[in-house]
């Protein structure tokens, strides 16, 4: 069972959870980050760096963040290294419906 991350990521993307991922299966989009599920070897060393706490076991979501990570973990930039949070980090942390409201497709930078 992989980890997932989930719409507290959007407009918040901390990435202490890449520096601590040991397969690096993070992918960077312009204001969140995505695991590849198919990548993901379940050690959840990820899940308590993540200051949003966007990063779940995926039977604790739905299969349609599940496939949006996987998705998009095929179209972003590899993100390896910790790169700091979106500006807007603070400001965007705990709020709701995100995805609606903020989600891009558009890809990170990579590193």
């Amino acid at each position: 069972m992989a980890y997932i991350v989930t719409e507290q990521c959007i407009k918040c993307k901390y990435t202490d959870c890449v520096e601590v991922c040991p397969v690096d299966c993070f992918y960077e989009g312009k204001n969140m980050l995505v695991i590849n599920p198919d990548e993901c070897i379940d050690c959840g060393v990820c899940e308590p760096e993540c200051p949003a706490e966007a990063i779940v076991p995926e039977d604790e979501t739905t299969e349609e963040w599940i496939e949006l990570n996987r998705k998009y973990a095929a179209l972003w930039p590899n993100l390896t290294v910790n790169i700091g949070e979106d500006p807007e980090a603070e400001k965007f942390k705990g709020v709701s419906n995100k995805r609606e409201d903020y989600f891009s497709e558009e890809p990170g930078n990579g590193c």
